[in-house]
């Protein structure tokens, strides 16, 4: 089976050397693999990192090279499903790094029967500091971004709801369509909602391994929370069901949070203690699981600082997304829906022949 390997990136010189390295060195045979790099608008190395990756590998099957226009991911997203011609069509960005049996991995589960596939993810920190470290370990675990279960029991293969890194059968793409460029975060999820809602499901598979590099610093991690909270919300209300609902716990967690100020505020100081008193005692469970899975060290503290500050930025974000959901619904494109239609054609033309 021909396999195309789909790379976005913008202004992403730091980390796509990483990936490119990755890539040269699969184990699934090169002839078979196409290379399909989207350059999103990066004004620093990254177009000229992708031209030589291609120059110097001439034993890919084909390398293609499309730039464009700053954009969204899921535009992005949908120029490289657009120029993929392969049997799977695997999507990432620059931020990922993959071991050497990644291709072939996904290649045999799906050669078993299954239409999408993905696997483990762990977030790895852009430095060797125990900050850096602490940092990764919050963007990975439960009540972050992840999958994560407190006390799951991995398995040889489960189904899941979204997956990162995903390969896919490209008839998947073929019925669903491709990416809602209305979403600037979330567009994953969502098209991963649409599959599901088409009889698809979603396996990751514990063969499959990948990381992704997390924020760098504590300001960007805050900043990160806050735009997945609002997009979460926006997300939501476009499609029904697309988000898991572990999302909604911090927009919970806010709303409790805002009326039991509300009840202090005329004396009433019972409700904010018991709230105080519940959220101790989750985020610690929780950053206590985070310090065990991922080995103890004394910076892994910090995740009891660091945990609370990204439920805050994450429900407020929720909030202001919630509210901006029914004006946001009004005024967003009805292009994005011709766009998908159009990526369908373009999936079902390309071919390698």
């Amino acid at each position: 089976m021909t396999v195309s390997i789909c790379i976005t990136a913008g202004n992403d010189e730091n980390f796509i050397r990483g990936l490119l390295d990755d890539i040269a060195v699969q184990d699934y045979p090169h002839r078979l693999t196409e290379l399909v790099f989207v350059n999103n608008g990066s004004t620093d190395t990254t177009s000229t990192l992708m031209s030589s990756f291609a120059r110097i590998n001439k034993d890919f099957l084909r390398i293609c090279i499309r730039s464009q226009e700053k954009s969204n991911d899921a535009y992005a997203f949908n120029t490289a499903l657009s120029n993929a011609m392969g049997d799977i069509i695997i999507l990432m960005d620059s931020r990922t790094r993959l071991e050497s049996d990644f291709v072939s991995s996904c290649v045999a589960e799906i050669e078993s029967g299954e239409d999408i596939v993905g696997g483990d993810l762990k977030y790895t920190s852009q430095s060797a500091s125990l900050w850096s470290g602490a940092l990764a370990v919050a963007a990975g675990h439960m009540l972050g971004s992840s999958e994560f279960i407190l006390g799951k029991k991995a398995c040889k293969k489960e189904y899941l709801s979204t997956l990162s890194n995903a390969a896919y059968r490209r008839e998947v793409f073929v019925k669903v369509g491709g990416f809602n460029e209305n979403l600037n975060l979330f567009e994953v999820n969502e098209i991963h909602c649409r599959m599901r809602k088409a009889g698809y499901k979603l396996a990751s598979c514990r063969s499959i391994h990948t990381k992704k590099y997390s924020v760098g610093s504590l300001a960007e991690l805050m900043n990160k929370c806050y735009f997945d909270g609002v997009w979460s919300a926006l997300a939501s209300s476009l499609s029904h069901g697309c988000m898991p609902r572990k999302s909604f716990v911090p927009l919970v967690f806010m709303i409790a949070l805002i009326a039991a100020v509300v009840t202090a505020a005329t004396g009433k100081f019972i409700w904010i203690l018991l709230w105080g008193i519940l959220y101790a005692i989750v985020g610690g469970i929780v950053a206590v699981d985070a310090m065990l899975y991922n080995g103890f060290n004394k910076t892994k503290f910090w995740l009891l600082v660091i945990f609370p500050i990204m439920h805050l930025c994450y429900g407020v974000g929720s909030l202001f997304g919630v509210i901006a959901s029914v004006p946001w619904k009004l005024s967003r494109s009805h292009r994005a829906n011709r766009k998908i239609r159009a990526v369908r054609c373009d999936v079902r033309n390309n071919t390698i022949g």
